[in-house]
This record gives structure tokens, sequence and C-alpha cells, in this order.
């Protein structure tokens, strides 16, 4: 069992259903504001398109979630005073930070709510404080909808952030 640092809070859920995935998505926005960096990983069609779905229905902003893969990045206006939310793909982005920047997400980032589908080494240098979603989905069978979710906040943000009530 690998210690948890003093900076990092960690949940665990189990998501049984795509319906589950978006309210996961709905009850996380209520913890998120302007500046957070949400990273998620998970393999395809794991759900990490439907988790941020429920993230912006929950952060009400405009625009329907669908994959930016082909776009890369997608900013969805807020509806009212929240933040905007930018959708990130950066599976086809093999230079890490330099192509990031070509996208200028670190220009909206205190002001947006920023959510990057395949992160991993590539926005880490953003900022210390960020959320890493890992979303497993059962091996073999892939009809099965159960999903084990791990939601880990790294840095002072997420210290008190309430992420264990995620699971209630």
């Amino acid at each position: 069992m690998e210690a948890v640092p003093h900076n990092q809070a960690e949940t665990e859920l189990t998501v049984t259903s795509p319906e589950q995935m978006r309210e996961l998505g709905r009850r996380l926005a209520k913890l998120l504001r302007a500046g957070d960096l949400v990273m998620l990983s998970g393999e395809l069609g794991a759900g990490k398109t439907t988790l941020t779905r429920g993230l912006g229905e929950g952060l009400g902003v405009r625009g329907a979630v669908t994959s930016p893969t082909f776009v890369i990045a997608r900013v969805h206006p807020s509806l009212g005073a929240g933040p905007p939310l930018v959708h990130v793909d950066a599976y086809r982005l093999g230079g890490g930070l330099d192509e990031m920047e070509d996208l200028d997400l670190d220009v909206s980032l205190p002001d947006s709510v920023i959510v990057v589908e395949w992160g991993e080494g590539k926005v880490e240098e953003l900022t210390d404080d960020r959320l890493h979603i890992v979303i497993h989905r059962a091996v073999g069978d892939t009809t099965d909808e159960v999903r084990q979710v791990t939601v880990t906040g790294l840095g002072e943000r997420w210290a008190e952030a309430g992420l264990p009530a995620l699971s209630a």
C-alpha cells in the first residue's frame, strides 16, 4: 500500500452506467472553480467524454460536450456566472507542453475549468494543483458498463476540497 502524500487527496468510486458517469461529472462540477485543471485517463470508450458531459451540465455551459478528438480543444462558455469549460483531447499531441502552449490554454487557465483527456506527461507543468481522474473498465467483456473511477487531487487546492463526498 502506497502512502498518500499530505498534499494529495484520493477517493475511489464504482460507476455502473453512463448516466451514473454523467451524474459523477455533475457532482464533481460543484467542487470546480476557475483555474482548475482536470486530467482524464482511461482507454477508448471508458467514459471520459461522458464524465466531461456531466461536468459541462453541472457547470452550466453552452454547447453539447462531445469528444474534441478532431478539433483538439473546444471552449464551452458559461451560460451564467460560472467559468467556461475548455475540453481538450491531447491524444494526438506528441510534443507535450510546447504543443499544449500553442493552444493558449495557459492563458485561459486562470479563468476557466480545463479538462484534458489523454493529458499525462503533457500538461502537468501548467499547474501544481490538479485533479487526475482515472477510469478503468472491466477487461474482456466490452458490454460491461462497470467502471472503477479513481479521483486524485494533487496540491493544496485539493487537500480539503471534499473529494470523499463524491462517493456519497
